[in-house]
């Protein structure tokens, strides 16, 4: 803690000087993703961002993004410059922003989302000129048994055309938190698909539990299942969904490995739940909760 609240000190430092120093209170959202480098998957950000500006018009909205490899790639490759969370609060603080509220994009609460609450506590600690009156951070889509209840109607009603095919079965491939409570998360989702439509999804993760051998093993306790449409359970569709999941070029892609195993007829679903008119929703309704 000692470490990063000497990391925000001195990004307090380095804030370009267009102060305002005004009086008067002003509130602001901040939004948080991990971030992409993948130009059409960068939409389903946007969209996020863009439905918070709608909805909160009086309130200033910016992003942040966590990874630090993808803003400098940004930086180096196209001269977009993404702030970091910690350089992020730091503007918003010299700007005299008095409330600000913090809502991630992760799915899960796991180690990105660790990492955004330690700078939030970082900030919420300090006080008098360079400390919020207020600074509030929400919760990623899936905490617990009621969220995953609500995903699962989200992903019957995205993929309903699909599984109006009695022989379809959506495979997702979420990315995963290894040895973290928070990968429960993908299980619990499971269970709600199970409930709801039992044999019609298939959950996996590409850095966790269950990995894509679970998967297969699942699949093969339906045998009526002969066409696979696999989509990212992200919200981009950046790297791991067009490499890892559907790569065409690489062995050890999903796509690839299912089809090794006896499944020919397999596409692809590549669009990130961000552009989700319901996940859209739910993003509001969670900062609007947030801010209430």
């Amino acid at each position: 803690m000692n470490k990063l609240l000497c990391a925000i000190s001195f990004a307090l430092l380095l804030v370009v000087p267009q102060c305002s120093f005004a009086d008067d209170e002003k509130s602001a959202i901040l939004v948080v993703s991990f971030g992409t480098s993948v130009p059409e998957a960068r939409q389903a950000i946007n969209t996020l961002v863009d439905s918070a500006r709608k909805e909160f018009t009086d309130t200033e909205v910016r992003l942040a993004f966590t990874s630090n490899i993808i803003r400098r790639k940004l930086a180096r490759e196209s001269k977009d410059f993404i702030p970091n969370p910690v350089q992020a609060l730091a503007q918003l603080n010299d700007e005299g922003f008095s409330d600000v509220y913090i809502m991630p994009t992760h799915m899960i609460p796991g180690e990105e989302f660790d990492e955004i609450a330690e700078v939030a506590d970082a900030f919420g600690s300090l006080s008098g000129k360079y400390g919020f009156k207020t600074l509030k951070l929400g919760v990623p889509f899936l905490c617990g048994v009621e969220d995953c209840e609500g995903m699962a109607d989200v992903l019957l009603e995205r993929f309903d055309s699909q599984l109006q095919d009695d022989n379809t079965a959506i495979v997702l491939m979420g990315h995963g938190t290894p040895e973290h409570f928070a990968n429960a998360m993908y299980s619990q989702l499971q269970l709600a698909l199970d409930t709801k439509a039992y044999g019609k999804f298939f959950v996996g993760t590409v850095e966790a539990a269950p990995k894509i051998g679970d998967v297969i093993t699942k699949l093969k306790r339906h045998p009526e299942v002969k066409k696979l449409v696999l989509s990212p359970l992200m919200i981009v569709a950046g790297d791991h969904a067009h490499n890892d999941l559907a790569g065409e070029d690489d062995p050890e892609s999903w796509i690839n490995v299912l089809k090794s195993e006896g499944y020919t007829d397999v596409s692809s679903y590549l669009v990130g739940l961000g552009e989700d008119e319901n996940i859209r929703r739910e993003f509001v309704r969670r900062i609007s909760e947030l801010m209430d």
